[in-house]
């Protein structure tokens, strides 16, 4: 079985669920429903596919595993498929989500439901092979590929400035793509391959190495998203249907951390060192900015998606103190922001598709109504702020470790941040959650049903699990990391050694 090309099978598997919705005839209610059975039966399958790639995965093997290859174009390109200890655990991630983002979308869209569950298959393949490509055109097509599927969830079955959003969407990811497409051209003529693996040992001249930085930064600065280049992130999720939000928070996000991980520390590593301070400037100020800026929000899913850039402010900080504790910890905070936000938006969904309406005013006293509903919200909650016993804190807790180990005062500014998410987390409960039920529009509403318990309760096993048992992640990670950081510092060392060389020669 270890022969089975199991990448490509759980990359491509959800295009067989798309054949399958494609023969199911008509738009009535049974045709709905079908197309719903086929979408989470496809999904369940994919999830259960992608844990064989966990069970096969070796700890102790920093490589790349269950490398697949074919040769395009006379070998120049190949489709070329690979997960390592970085990769793995995103793969998982994408496909553990989407059957929760199908039951999420069950009863909430109704209008051009075969469409919509295609449009969700089409983007669970695109972002699988952005994790497991091992060739640099294979990835960039996944990579940019994956925002037309997003583009239309958000653009067709979005709220009432879809159009706005999913074109700001689209054109600030997209315009951050361009200049990565003529560093991958730039490192072919260079390098005489686009194979990663190959490119990962090849070394790349320093003046080289700062454009090629700038140029990758551009586009995964956008996606992740970083601050100044933000601004698209909360009006994609404001406008986005419940389940896009979910997985543009749980997985797209991820793809720029991604990114700095495997290409900009291991392939520019001078580039990476020289430009850490920057990041690092960028990062505080999106942990501090946007946390004010979340306090200050009336829309739920917008207060979240702030939220969501000052944690990913912890991940572009974690990973440039190149520490192990900062390294694994940014990869940490983004499997757990995965799950924390993804859920977020999932509990914002259950009241939204009750009320139709995300404005925090139109809330309150929801407990006396909704008990169930509270203490899930309350976990997740819990978990976004960093709550110790919770996988939220872990993620904080290790990269502030690895920031203070590069730079205190980073370290000192980033650690506000976990009081001003408690501020906005907690403000955000007690006026949804607590207090009276005064509004008569809300004492009618019933708790939690069967569906939404079975979307929530596996979050909140998952959420709390990795809190008390951190290592189910960091040891499948950690080959990777300390293989990446070796590299790393020696390629730094042979630069200091070449520069001291040269000044003695001088």
């Amino acid at each position: 079985m270890m022969d089975w090309p199991i990448l490509s099978t759980v990359t491509f598997l959800p295009l067989i669920g798309v054949l399958f919705i494609l023969l199911v005839p008509g738009e009535d209610e049974a045709g709905k429903h079908s197309v719903r059975m086929v979408a989470l039966v496809t999904t369940l399958f994919t999830f259960v596919a992608s844990l064989f790639i966990w069970l096969w995965f070796d700890y102790d093997n920093p490589g790349f595993q269950m490398v697949e290859t074919m040769d395009w174009l006379g070998g120049s390109i190949s489709y070329k498929m690979g997960v390592d200890g970085i990769s793995v655990l995103f793969v998982i991630l994408s496909t553990f989500l989407m059957p929760f983002c199908v039951l999420a979308s069950w009863e909430s869209v109704q209008k051009r439901v075969k469409e919509y569950m295609i449009a969700f298959l089409v983007l669970e393949t695109l972002m699988i092979g952005v994790f497991c490509a091992l060739d640099l055109v294979v990835f960039y097509v996944f990579f940019e590929a994956g925002l037309i599927p997003m583009f239309l969830i958000i653009g067709v079955w979005g709220g009432a400035r879809r159009v706005y959003a999913s074109y700001k969407f689209f054109l600030y990811t997209l315009l951050g793509s361009v200049l990565m497409l003529i560093a991958i051209m730039a490192m072919y003529w260079e390098a005489g391959t686009t194979d990663i693996p190959t490119l990962l040992a090849h070394p790349f001249p320093e003046s080289m190495q700062t454009w090629l930085w700038i140029a990758f930064f551009a586009s995964f600065a956008v996606k992740m998203p970083m601050w100044p280049v933000h601004t698209w992130l909360p009006d994609a999720h404001v406008e986005a249907p419940t389940a896009g939000s979910v997985i543009l928070a749980g997985v797209l996000l991820k793809l720029g951390g991604y990114g700095f991980l495997r290409f900009s520390l291991p392939m520019f590593p001078l580039a990476s060192d020289m430009f850490a301070p920057f990041v690092f400037t960028l990062s505080v100020v999106a942990i501090i900015y946007t946390s004010l800026v979340a306090l200050a929000q009336e829309d739920i899913k917008k207060l979240i998606a702030y939220s969501s850039v000052a944690h990913m402010g912890y991940v572009t900080m974690g990973i440039f103190t190149m520490t192990e504790a900062g390294v694994q910890g940014g990869i940490f905070q983004m499997l757990s922001h995965g799950i924390v936000s993804g859920a977020l938006f999932l509990c914002v969904g259950v009241i939204y598709d009750r009320m139709h309406t995300r404005e925090i005013a139109a809330y309150g006293g929801l407990v006396h109504r909704m008990p169930k509903y509270a203490v899930a919200f309350l976990i997740f909650t819990m978990a976004n702020v960093g709550l110790p016993g919770t996988s939220g804190f872990v993620g904080e807790i290790m990269t502030l470790l690895g920031a203070f180990q590069a730079n205190t005062w980073v370290a000192f500014f980033a650690t506000s941040g976990v009081i001003l998410s408690a501020a906005y987390a907690l403000y955000l409960y007690r006026r949804v959650v607590f207090g009276a039920l005064e509004k008569e529009s809300l004492k009618g509403l019933l708790d939690l049903n069967l569906r939404e318990k079975v979307i929530l309760i596996p979050m909140i096993i998952l959420t709390i699990f990795f809190g008390f048992y951190p290592m189910a992640i960091l040891d499948v990670t950690q080959g990777a990391v300390d293989n990446l950081l070796t590299q790393y510092h020696a390629a730094l060392e042979a630069a200091g050694q070449i520069q001291h060389a040269a000044a003695a020669a001088h």
